[in-house]
């Protein structure tokens, strides 16, 4: 059983995706998570400073790249960064990393082998269009650009992040454009996927909607 579920920065994926994985029992696999990994390494290795088409760095990168998703959290060379990986400059960043086509191949690799033979659901922005395209089940979820900055503005300061509502809200335009509009694997809708809009919604509510989804198999 793959379940597919993709949309934007902030529009509830991951959220959403834990829940539907706890009531189905299912394994969830947190594929944004795996590109914040990677920006993270990219940052601690100065890649973002210099030129993003340096093949050689990102093979560098990729072939140093020891990333580990465990129940407890995520980790980068041994070391538990799982909250490092939601810090702004993670985030302001991770949209370029994930727009290049080696580090592309490498995570969709990764996410093939972990989900074989398993029941698990994936969240992201590819997933039903590229990772599992065969994907048994495939939502969409959209949300209006200033309700997903409310969303993150209010998850950072909870955290205790001085952050500033309006530049989150520039990010998060930024990164629909480099995701909407990259040439590897860009966000798009999959033609049999079900658009779910959560502007409005409580949180229970988009789950309900995911779960009666699943029971109409």
């Amino acid at each position: 059983m793959i379940i597919a579920i993709d949309g934007p920065a902030g529009s509830g994926k991951s959220t959403i995706s834990k829940l539907v994985a706890r009531d189905l029992d299912l394994i969830y696999l947190d594929t944004g998570a795996m590109y914040r990994l990677v920006t993270l390494k990219a940052l601690k290795m100065g890649i973002l400073d210099g030129n993003l088409e340096d093949l050689d760095k990102i093979n560098e990168l990729l072939d140093n790249l020891e990333i580990d998703i465990r129940e407890d959290g995520f980790y980068l060379d041994g070391v538990d960064v799982s909250e490092e990986i939601r810090k702004p400059i993670v985030s302001e960043n991770v949209s370029k990393i994930a727009a290049i086509k080696e580090v592309r191949i490498k995570m969709v690799d990764l996410q093939r082998k972990f989900s074989k033979a398993k029941n698990v659901i994936l969240d992201g922005r590819d997933i039903g269009t590229v990772v599992f395209p065969n994907a048994d089940l495939k939502v969409f979820l959209v949300a209006d650009a200033r309700e997903r900055a409310n969303r993150r503005y209010k998850e950072l300061t909870e955290k205790g992040e001085n952050v500033s509502l309006e530049e989150i809200y520039q990010n998060i335009l930024m990164r629909d454009k480099i995701d909407s509009t990259r040439e590897e694997a860009p966000l798009k809708k999959a033609e049999d996927a079900i658009e779910v809009d959560t502007t409005s919604k409580s949180i229970d509510e988009v789950k309900e909607e995911i779960l009666n989804l699943y029971k109409n198999l």
